[in-house]
């Protein structure tokens, strides 16, 4: 497995801690719709400390297999973080499978980049990872993100009744998944 892939549009990179200001500007200018869909965060998530020790543990994770983180960049603009999407989980034996996670900047929904940044992490789990199957969860109400995932042939499985904690409440979830053709 590669650290950097590039489709027609985009740039994907594993980052390093020196990375840490553009993705600290990236959660930061999108803290608001993120923080709507996923578990509260640590109080100092939002330093530079923060992220450098986040991306040293993911660079880390990377290297083990365990989990990959993709930053999505234009190539047009290969400076900006424009989205994010991590396989984590990576379990291989009698599994051969991960749970897959995304979010992207609002300003660059409805362009197809999640679509192309996911496909290509899909390809890269299956193909190079060897996995056979690729779960992800989501809120019932998160209609774009269950709108992205049955386009790309995830099928619901099921409800994850009070599956996690968010915003103080537990949040159901349903539980897609995508087996190796």
């Amino acid at each position: 497995m590669n650290l950097i892939y590039e489709t027609d549009r985009l740039i994907l990179k594993v980052l390093r801690p020196e990375d840490a200001p553009k993705v600290l500007s990236f959660y930061q200018k999108n803290k608001d719709i993120f923080e709507m869909y996923e578990a509260a965060r640590p109080e100092n998530f939002y330093t530079l400390k923060y992220q450098k020790s986040l991306l040293l543990c993911e660079y880390n994770y990377t290297l083990q297999l365990s989990a990959v983180r993709f930053y999505a960049f234009l190539k047009e603009n290969p400076t900006q973080i424009i989205g994010t999407v991590c396989f984590r989980d990576i379990v291989h034996s009698i599994y051969e499978t991960c749970e897959v996670g995304y979010k992207f900047d609002p300003d660059f929904w409805h362009q197809g980049y999640a679509t192309e940044t996911l496909l290509e992490g899909i390809e890269i789990m299956f193909d190079d990872l060897k996995l056979h199957r690729i779960e992800a969860c989501v809120m019932p109400k998160n209609l774009p993100s269950i709108r992205l995932l049955e386009s790309l042939y995830f099928k619901r499985e099921g409800l994850l009744r009070q599956n996690a904690l968010i915003n103080g409440q537990w949040e159901d979830h349903y539980l897609y998944s995508l087996i190796h053709p």
